[in-house]
């Protein structure tokens, strides 16, 4: 059975509205771990590494340098049991 997880631009501030995907930490098709570093946002205020919100093998659906919608789809975790 495998369960996939959506990665979503996350909303790191109540006023933002969008966020650019400045750089993946991991790559395409790697195993992850929740709670690690899986990529970093770009803000007008600030960068942020951002946590993977679960453990499995990840598929990257972004783009580096390009602007997202919060909510945006990112990536998906494939975690299999």
């Amino acid at each position: 059975m495998n369960l996939r997880i959506t990665v979503k631009m996350p909303k790191l501030a109540v006023s933002m509205q969008d966020g650019t995907l400045s750089e993946w930490l991991v790559a395409d098709g790697s195993e992850v771990k929740e709670g690690e570093p899986l990529y970093v946002v770009e803000t007008d205020k600030a960068a942020q590494e951002v946590p993977s919100p679960a453990t499995g093998t990840i598929r990257l659906i972004a783009t580096t340098g390009e602007d997202y919608d919060v909510g945006a789809p990112i990536a998906e975790i494939i975690f299999t049991a």
